[in-house]
């Protein structure tokens, strides 16, 4: 496991480079990323490459024995280029151009052409240079609303291509027009009129975009080095790209991870959801390209700094989950520029301060975890996360409060609150392995998630469906059945009515007599062979929440409603004693738990994500990573991590 920076020696004079090396080399970096937004210092003028500074940069770190992840600058190109061709700036999804340069159409030809060239000119000079250890393709994919001609037609292509008519795409997706020129992009329109349908296949073709640009980038450098290391870096973002089909085609998952400064409560706002789902993006360990090493002005507001253990423990909270390098954002605090207040490890001052000595703890830490480079994270739970769903409900947000992500992230903690090791995955990817699948909202089906999550449940497996669940087809479409249609058999229930409630709150009370709240949505389901798990008990008295279905080997449950974590919290227990998933009893609130094993050995790592200092019991004398020492209890400041040997 190792410990990188991203660094921008274009904003510093040559001196400093020298000074930087010798400090990052002594405090125990290994790694720099470096060029993403340099595009204007490598190409001054159009075709004359200046590379001889970034040489230098590189062999400067490279004799103190770091090495470099160069990024493309294709997110951030000249302005010469813009005055050039203006008309590769982005139109905004209601038809104004931007103003802000750095937002290009990847559609545009004249873009892809000059991207091309810088990236060619890149991987000629240093695809063989033993010291560029990995290359990332421009900066935080993303699918991006651009309504411009190019995009305008190439929509329509896309659509086409998928649909072969008119007439075909005109019944998929409810329209009545004549001629393929009609179809606009539904970011044209006033939301309110905007087709559904239409705009979940706009939503597929931008992301295919960005998917296609990626992809076209690394053609460039595999054709000059088959054996270079690539990936691309993304952000959760409204506008984020099938995380699926982008890292298709690269080697490996690069993630910016920027955890809140804020808490709720006494537990602060945690990462470990997204962690989860970046490692099983590939099935193997991912990088953390920029991770809290300060704050992010947004808007020149700045942010509440990190509290002090954050730079390490939540470094230290990624590599546990699966990162196996972690790069902060960022060595030095910008002197001018719009993100001047983007502070990083050093700041204005120039003079090592509180986040310098933290990072540099970290650095020797890091050490510690050589044990665990063999070893691996074992899940016998996995959630379901859909993109198309996401952007489903972005264009539909059903109601107050509802929010998809969320739900995910609900069952995820109750789940990861008893010490649960989960992974997030696709609704295509093979389940087999789980002990338990939960699949919330699962609102846009597709034929093969929906058959591969039938195959899983007549194999034995155990599912969560939830309310939303089998709303739409693919087209994004309500179909002529009942509730929730495609899974209907598998509840063994059917939802004879449904109230939106949005933030009021109605009670529940599940088969023991225990009472939980609801709020946003109440499926009212009507079994058909399923049993009642919970109840309602205010206005659908007695009317079935909570359904429990067994289907062939398997068992299928179905929650019709949106709870707090008390009812997680009791739901996600009963499940994981009746599929035989280990459980952690009394664990506080806000330690997550981590369990890494090699075969032989299994690691447990305890992260307190809290306020306060926590004491944990361990069932026998374990030894610590950390302390190097036989432990027979946990003992954790706020912030802090323990790993020790079972």
């Amino acid at each position: 496991m190792r410990v990188g920076v991203d660094y921008y020696p274009e904003q510093w004079d040559r001196e400093l480079w020298e000074i930087d090396a010798e400090t990052m080399s002594k405090t125990g970096v290994k790694l720099i990323r470096i060029g993403e937004f340099a595009w204007q210092r490598l190409e001054p003028s159009e075709g004359n490459f200046n590379f001889d500074w970034l040489k230098e940069v590189i062999a400067i770190f490279a004799r103190r024995g770091i090495g470099t992840v160069l990024s493309l600058p294709t997110a951030c190109p000249p302005l010469w280029l813009y005055r050039k061709h203006p008309d590769i700036i982005r139109i905004g999804s209601r038809g104004a151009r931007s103003s802000i340069n750095a937002h290009r159409c990847v559609n545009s030809p004249v873009f892809r052409g000059y991207a091309r060239k810088i990236t060619e000119a890149l991987v000629a000079q240093f695809g063989k240079n033993p010291a560029v250890v990995s290359w990332q393709i421009d900066y935080e994919a993303e699918a991006y609303n651009c309504t411009c001609d190019v995009c305008r037609e190439k929509f329509r292509g896309w659509l086409l291509d998928k649909y072969g008519s008119v007439e075909a795409l005109n019944e998929a997706v409810d329209s009545i027009y004549s001629d393929i020129s009609e179809f606009e992009p539904p970011a044209v329109n006033s939301s309110e009129w905007e087709n559904p349908s239409l705009s979940l296949e706009w939503y597929r073709f931008t992301s295919d975009c960005a998917v296609e640009f990626v992809r076209d980038e690394m053609l460039i450098i595999r054709a000059a080095d088959q054996n270079a290391e690539i990936s691309t870096n993304i952000t959760p973002h409204i506008n984020n790209p099938d995380f699926y089909k982008l890292f298709e085609c690269l080697d490996y998952v690069s993630y910016d991870n920027f955890p809140t400064t804020k808490a709720t409560g006494e537990i602060y706002n945690s990462r470990a959801f997204e962690l989860d789902m970046m490692r099983c993006i590939k099935g193997r360990d991912f990088i953390v390209i920029e991770q809290l090493g300060s704050t992010e002005c947004e808007e020149m507001i700045m942010p509440v700094s990190p509290k002090s253990g954050m730079i390490m423990g939540y470094a230290m909270q990624a590599m546990i989950r699966g990162a196996n390098t972690v790069f902060h954002h960022r060595w030095r605090t910008a002197l001018k520029g719009p993100r001047m207040f983007n502070r990083g490890i050093l700041d204005h001052g120039n003079k090592p301060n509180r986040k310098f000595f933290e990072f540099s703890d970290l650095c020797r830490c890091v050490s510690k975890l050589n044990a665990l480079n063999d070893t691996r994270i074992v899940s016998d739970a996995a959630i379901i996360y859909s993109p198309e769903t996401e952007a489903a409900f972005h264009i539909q947000p059903q109601v107050e409060g509802f929010d998809y992500l969320k739900q995910l992230k609900a069952y995820h903690k109750a789940l990861t609150g008893f010490g649960a090791n989960v992974d997030v995955v696709s609704p295509e990817a093979d389940l087999s392995k789980y002990k338990l699948v939960i699949a919330p909202s699962l609102y846009v089906n597709k034929t093969a998630a929906t058959n591969n999550i039938y195959r899983y449940v007549m194999n034995g497996g155990t599912i969560v469906l939830t309310a939303r669940s089998g709303v739409k087809n693919e087209n994004n479409s309500y179909t002529m059945e009942a509730l929730p249609t495609v899974f209907r058999e598998l509840a063994g229930a059917e939802i004879q009515d449904y109230d939106i409630i949005g933030e009021e709150k109605k009670v529940i009370r599940d088969f023991a007599g225990n009472e939980f709240e609801c709020s946003q949505w109440c499926d009212i389901l009507t079994p058909l062979t399923a049993r009642a798990y919970a109840v309602y008990g205010d206005d659908n008295s007695g009317a079935a929440a909570v359904t429990m279905n067994r289907y062939c080997s398997g068992v299928a449950y179905y929650v019709g409603t949106v709870c707090g974590a008390d009812f997680y919290d009791s739901f996600i227990s009963n499940l994981m004693m009746q599929t035989g998933i280990p459980k952690l009893g009394n664990l506080p609130k806000g330690v997550e738990v981590t369990t890494r094993t090699n075969g032989r050995d299994d690691y447990i790592c305890f992260f307190n994500n809290t306020k306060s200092a926590v004491k944990i019991p361990l069932p026998k004398p374990m030894y610590s990573m950390i302390n190097e020492s036989e432990a027979e209890f946990i003992e954790l400041a706020p912030l802090k991590m323990e790993i020790v040997r079972k």
